[in-house]
């Protein structure tokens, strides 16, 4: 017992001189930094991130907040590192150009809607104005038509009623996303309707208008006859627009580029814009959220290596070329060693986290059991005393908090959790009477993209990069590029295969056996 206990606290000794010794380096480096000769400090660069949904250059307020909701519980400690993230002038432009571009799609998406709401108000009109402008125009001339127009006066106004919603429900949906192009069967649909009613009005003006005609029954018939076929367009319309993507037909696999997470999805006949609008509801459910902080450490030990080599020019000759084919050399023959020290590191961390995970565990049910018993206590108090789930979370909340946000920065994770929205979570929790697992569950695994808030997606604008029109239909092959700042989704589309499925009947006689013994056996 006491060896062990001197073990571990030999360990924790070590470990914790061990990473004394490193921040003393790092600052013996900063300091050093400035002394170069060319002015420039070091090789680091300058990182210039803003949230999704925020200004490319927000003000200094908002990001010393941010700082600050990240290093809660803690004095603030400054990190100076090499960043694997730059953005250039170029950048900054291209980015400039696709805010304009925006506010293009945003023209575009209204001046889409006006077109469709005017027209459908074109249609919904017409019918009318076929019934109304006879009588109003030549009133006395007409033949009377009696109770056959009155039926059609109630048929038309059910169906027009019947076609409203229709048409409601499948056009007038809120939009999900902007799409670069336009979506060809609604655009054709749109044709269809506006040739099909200015033909409508073109024989209403030569055949009925200009001869004053007297049927007046006939007339109300015609307009009968153009409500019916506005109701079979509309059931075209829900063919191609809704059935004719249900059934599937093709498998997408989609990689995201930074690690590797795959997913697979089975879609219909859809093309290529809307295939990656599905691809992207999809991925802020079912895949975890982008961690870059994780992809770091592997290319930190990458750079430590060839920062560890030195080449000497012997000739005087500037010779970048052989220079670099000789660290590559150096560096290739030190990798047999090196896997060692990715062992060793990577078993330093995963028992850090498991130590760190357990005490995290402990604190979260202690503070649990805590407000337990204060609300036990609470029942028996007057009401004016009683708290709220918002004051029972922050008083028990600074009983976990260290153990919490040493778990969260050894997971690499504390920059999507602020204090308020963990105060937010736990107060949740207090009020559905959730157990600690359940309050834990978000913190000790990584989530999809939704369990957490807007401004920490880092991927809301993307861009389609496609071999082929992005109007052009799904197939076999084909291969495109979702794109973001940070990463990308690489989608590779397979057909599903023509199965063929054949039966085979067994008579339910045949399930009859038979027991064979031998002398040998012990039976």
């Amino acid at each position: 017992m006491d060896t062990e206990s001197t073990y571990s606290g030999y360990s924790y000794y070590s470990s914790h001189s061990k990473k004394s010794h490193r921040q003393g380096e790092r600052n013996r480096e900063r300091h050093k930094s400035p002394r170069n000769k060319d002015g420039r400090g070091s090789e680091k660069s300058v990182t210039i991130q803003a949230p999704t949904g925020e200004p490319l250059l927000a003000n200094d307020s908002t990001r010393t907040e941010e700082v600050q909701d990240d290093n809660w519980g803690e004095t603030t400690t400054a990190i100076t590192g090499t960043s694997e993230h730059s953005i250039s002038q170029e950048d900054i432009a291209r980015i400039s150009k696709d805010m304009e571009d925006s506010v293009g799609l945003d023209c575009k998406r209204y001046l889409g809607l006006t077109v469709a709401s005017v027209l459908g108000l074109l249609v919904f009109l017409t019918p009318i104005a076929f019934i109304l402008l006879p009588p109003i125009l030549w009133r006395d001339e007409l033949e009377p038509c009696g109770t056959i127009c009155e039926g059609l006066f109630i048929s038309v106004a059910f169906k027009l009623l019947i076609l409203l919603i229709g048409t409601w429900a499948l056009f007038f949906r809120k939009q999900r996303a902007d799409v670069p192009r336009v979506f060809v069967f609604r655009a054709l649909l749109l044709v269809l309707i506006f040739l099909f009613v200015v033909s409508y009005w073109l024989f209403y003006g030569v055949r009925i208008l200009d001869s004053r005609d007297r049927n007046y029954q006939g007339i109300v018939q015609y307009a009968v006859s153009l409500v019916d076929a506005l109701l079979f367009i509309h059931y075209l319309a829900i063919v191609l627009l809704e059935l004719r993507q249900l059934q599937p037909m093709f498998t997408l696999q989609v990689v995201r580029s930074t690690d590797g997470e795959s997913r697979f999805y089975s879609l219909g006949h859809l093309s290529i814009q809307r295939a990656a609008l599905v691809v992207l509801e999809n991925y802020y459910k079912d895949f975890t959220i982008y961690n870059p902080n994780l992809l770091t450490a592997s290319k930190f030990r990458a750079a430590k290596h060839m920062a560890g080599l030195k080449v000497y020019n012997v000739d005087g000759t500037n010779n970048a070329t052989g220079q670099s084919r000789a660290m590559i050399a150096a560096a290739a023959r030190r990798r047999d060693s090196s896997h060692n020290e990715l062992y060793y590191e990577e078993a330093e961390h995963e028992r850090r986290v498991k130590k760190r995970r357990a005490r995290l565990v402990v604190a979260v049910e202690e503070a649990f059991i805590h407000i337990q018993r204060l609300q036990a206590e609470e029942q028996q108090k007057a009401p004016g005393e009683v708290m709220d789930p918002r004051e029972a979370a922050q008083a028990i909340f600074p009983s976990m908090a260290r153990a919490l946000q040493k778990y969260l920065r050894t997971t690499r994770q504390q920059h999507y959790h602020s204090m308020e929205s963990i105060l937010q979570h736990l107060a949740f929790c207090i009020t559905n009477s959730m157990t600690p697992k359940a309050f834990l569950e978000r913190y000790l695994s990584a989530g999809p993209t939704l369990q957490y808030d807007k401004e920490r997606w880092l991927s809301t604008q993307w861009r389609l990069v496609s071999d082929e029109a992005v109007t052009n239909g799904l197939r076999d092959g084909i291969v495109f590029v979702l794109k973001c700042l940070d990463f990308s989704l690489v989608v590779n589309v397979k057909k599903i295969p023509f199965i063929i499925l054949s039966e085979e009947f067994i008579d339910p006689k045949s399930h009859k056996f038979v027991l064979r013994l031998q002398s040998e056996t012990s039976v």
